[in-house]
């Protein structure tokens, strides 16, 4: 038996490779791009145009002591889980009416955020944090469908460790 890699598909978008891999009958590789800051790094764009013209789905590793908020979308719906770790997911309403989860290995689940509300996370513990969210738009790099605000500018919202 002959073993060979298979081909790899750089220049198509996930879509393109899909159906060339039906067309040749074999598999194709299609090699993910890696944004990366001090907060941690991302795998973005999963799946998009196989899911749906519209949405993505996103990997994310969020860095120990992170806080990444506040943001809100106008059309978007999030979808977040995590996991690996644990986040701490925030979101508000304009009138100032807040939640607040942990979820991760011990309290898995998914968080669904729809528009409009603002919303962020930061991690718990000393571990980094992954997160996976598959979104309900893609990101448009020309016009985002994001609104930002300062991690620290809803009062009386903790990003940290709550002792009690």
């Amino acid at each position: 038996m002959k073993i060979i890699k298979p081909t790899i598909c750089k220049d198509k978008s996930l879509a393109e490779a899909h159906e060339h891999a039906k067309a040749i009958n074999e598999p194709v590789f299609v090699p993910m791009s890696v944004f990366a800051d001090d907060r941690g790094w991302s795998h973005m764009n999963l799946m998009k145009g196989v899911l749906g013209p519209e949405g993505q789905i996103n990997i994310s590793e969020v860095y120990p002591g992170t806080i990444k908020a506040w943001h809100r979308h106008k059309f978007q719906t999030d979808f977040w889980m995590c996991p690996k770790g644990h986040i701490k997911v925030g979101v508000f309403r304009d009138d100032f009416t807040a939640w607040q989860i942990v979820v991760g290995e011990k309290n898995p689940g998914i968080v669904i955020i729809p528009p409009t509300l603002w919303h962020g996370v930061s991690t718990v513990g000393p571990q980094s944090a992954l997160m996976i969210y598959y979104v309900t738009h893609s990101y448009n790099v020309q016009n985002p469908d994001e609104e930002r605000r300062a991690f620290d500018s809803v009062e009386g919202f903790h990003w940290g460790v709550e002792h009690k």
